[in-house]
């Protein structure tokens, strides 16, 4: 049976408002779940130190099932195609999964951290087989560079302002369903459950609203060999993924940020401000990036805003930490150059996927665009880690008093080093090369016929 035909332009606006259910979800998780488990669960700081662990195995299988699950997409034929019957599949585990993790329930301290354990390593699970086919969806719904380049970028913009929304939002929301004056645990296992159904109901968008490249669908099944295959050759394709981890320190700030401001002005606060300034940046250059694509090629773009990125790091660890406005100008200059990696880094792994299909004939945009969400979590893993080293070097610990030494040591960590990271990682940027015959992201000005037209 024949799916009906989608305009462009629906596809489009389906993948960006999924997108952006998708993030809800994802920032709730990621910025509210310490919270939630030490002051609504009371979770005790022994407790913590379990969770923190947990949070770092899953961490690393959650990275390793990435490129399992892009093998399993490739591998998959349906009616649908091989990527979206997972967005459809996926949604309702990841909206209940998200919901539990916040209502842990009122138990011994062993039973909450083994509730908690199960949990979010299926929500884990369960978030991989909705995250990695909707960015290979995009790259196979969208043949065409440039309209590909700026579904990106938008994608990427939607996502900081549903970030910046879920920050400011969830507390309030928890608040108001808490139905009294206190925010309870209850009140936040009601939004989060709320938000859960409302984020994955748009995301659902994305399998009602798209349809996948008609090559995609009519290939022949495919063998774990010749996926493999095709994935080692794809030098484009290593070059990013080599580019992007070295360019972990990027993902400094928002990895050592709340801490930096507690080191240096002595109040948590100011983090708010902080990130403010880096989704401001983000969304900015996210919307621009496609329209600098038109005038220069993705390497170009790329290699500029690591290299202008490393300057800005560089000036900021020269102008110091004394004025708290130098630093929320230089954080949001930063995430400009931010925004822009993260549309072309995306834009690229498209482009090398076109290349390897015109090269060998096997489209794999599962096991591809896996590889974009295990560098992610690799970059973030690194820039924890290596902020981590300077937090431990400065001496820095609750009750301990904060000395000049343990400040600059700290504002090293937080300048210097993503100031070093962007200048390597510009440099498997340089030798990026597409073969001939496959048009770059954003420098092809026309659009391919759509489903619809």
């Amino acid at each position: 049976m024949t799916e009906r035909k989608v305009p462009l332009r629906t596809q489009s606006i389906a993948v960006v408002t999924a997108g952006f259910g998708q993030n809800l979800v994802l920032t709730t998780v990621t910025t509210f779940m310490l919270v939630y488990l030490i002051q609504y669960a009371g979770i005790s700081s022994a407790g913590i130190a379990v969770v923190t662990a947990i949070i770092t195995v899953a961490k690393i299988v959650d990275a390793i099932t990435d490129p399992v699950m892009g093998t399993i997409i490739d591998l998959t034929r349906s009616r649908w195609g091989k990527l979206r019957p997972y967005i459809l599949f996926s949604a309702v585990p990841v909206a209940v999964l998200t919901g539990l993790l916040f209502t842990v329930p009122d138990a011994d301290e062993p039973t909450q951290l083994v509730y908690f354990g199960v949990v979010y390593l299926l929500w884990g699970f369960a978030y991989t087989v909705c995250d990695v086919p909707f960015w290979g969806l995009i790259g196979s719904a969208f043949s065409d560079p440039a309209a590909r380049t700026r579904v990106i970028a938008n994608v990427r913009a939607f996502g900081s302002i549903s970030l910046g929304l879920a920050t400011l939002g969830m507390p309030w929301l928890a608040k108001l369903l808490s139905g009294g004056g206190e925010t309870t645990g209850q009140g936040w296992s009601i939004a989060v459950f709320a938000t859960g159904v409302v984020g994955m109901g748009l995301f659902l968008l994305a399998f009602f609203f798209t349809r996948e490249r008609p090559s995609a669908l009519a290939q022949g099944r495919l063998t774990f060999r010749q996926l493999t295959g095709t994935l080692i050759r794809n030098t484009p394709l290593l070059l990013v993924l080599l580019g992007s981890v070295l360019g972990f320190g990027r993902y400094i700030v928002q990895a050592g940020g709340a801490v930096f401001v507690v080191v240096a002005y002595g109040d948590e606060g100011l983090f708010t401000l902080i990130g403010a300034a880096i989704i401001v940046g983000m969304v900015v250059s996210s919307f621009t990036a496609p329209l600098l694509l038109r005038r220069m090629s993705g390497r170009t773009l790329i290699v500029a805003s690591s290299v202008i990125g490393a300057v800005l790091y560089l000036a900021m660890y020269l102008v110091g930490f004394a004025s708290i406005v130098w630093i929320l100008v230089f954080i949001f200059l930063t995430g400009l150059t931010l925004g822009v990696f993260l549309v072309v880094q995306a834009t690229m792994i498209a482009d090398a996927v076109d290349d390897v299909e015109r090269r060998t004939g096997v489209r794999n945009d599962g096991i591809s665009f896996a590889t974009l969400t295990f560098v992610s979590k690799i970059m973030s893993a690194l820039a924890v880690l290596a902020f981590g080293i300077f937090v431990v070097a400065a001496g820095y610990q609750q009750g301990v008093p904060v000395t000049p030494e343990m400040q600059n040591t700290v504002f090293v960590g937080i300048t210097l080093v993503p100031a070093v990271s962007c200048l390597l990682s510009a440099v498997p940027f340089v030798f990026y090369r597409l073969s001939s015959g496959v048009t770059p992201a954003g420098r092809s000005l026309r659009r391919a016929p759509s489903a619809g037209r």
